[in-house]
């Protein structure tokens, strides 16, 4: 069985890694990573190409199991790892041009903090109301949209359930260090954040 060692990689390296992988035709391989965020995007990634995945988990040595076309797997040991699906989009075919948003920051503005995480917020919450973008992704500063306590949370969250997949950073989380305090969206990776902004007409970048 072919094996893909992903452990010490940086975020998107063993999304890419996997891929490519995938793209060379093998149908059962395991992933070796030492990332719980990487472990998740890996299988996300995995189940989206139609592989069941099976992760075990010794003492944060993670090895992933993919076969192509069988059933989704449980984690054999250590805290189960949740994969949370991307919500579908519902078809409009009247909608001539679609769209995607990338935030970087917390705020909208820069000069006055209070007032930009306003805007941030009515910002996001106006977002919600009208034709929605295909995807929100939150990177550097922007993955604290995001947090539980956050302002804007709740608006994320509307724009989850009409659809929209919310895209949160995985290195970024990390280096902020809030792993446990994400309330919205799905903990992703720069690769896929990439791809999937590449499906949109275009981008607003905030």
């Amino acid at each position: 069985m072919k094996t893909v060692n992903a452990r010490g990689k940086p975020c998107p390296e063993p999304v890419i890694l996997t891929k490519a992988c995938v793209d060379q035709g093998e149908k059962e391989f395991e992933v070796l990573l030492d990332n719980p965020v990487s472990a998740t995007n890996v299988m996300r990634f995995l189940e989206g190409q139609g592989f069941g995945v099976q992760l075990r988990d010794d003492e944060g040595m993670l090895t992933i199991a993919a076969r192509l076309g069988e059933p989704k797997g449980e984690t054999s040991s250590g805290p189960q790892t949740q994969v949370q699906a991307k919500p579908a989009r519902p078809s409009d075919p009247a909608r001539k041009e679609t769209f995607s948003v990338f935030i970087t920051t917390r705020t909208l503005g820069r000069s006055d903090q209070e007032l930009g995480e306003i805007l941030m917020k009515s910002f996001l919450g106006t977002l919600a109301q009208g034709d929605v973008p295909l995807i929100v992704a939150l990177a550097n500063e922007g993955v604290k949209l995001a947090l539980y306590d956050s302002s804007s949370c709740d608006h994320l969250k509307t724009l989850a359930k009409k659809g929209v997949v919310v895209l949160v950073c995985g290195t970024c989380v990390n280096h902020f260090q809030i792993a446990d305090q994400i309330g919205a969206g799905v903990v992703s990776n720069m690769f896929e954040i990439v791809e999937s902004l590449n499906k949109a007409d275009k981008v607003i970048t905030l």
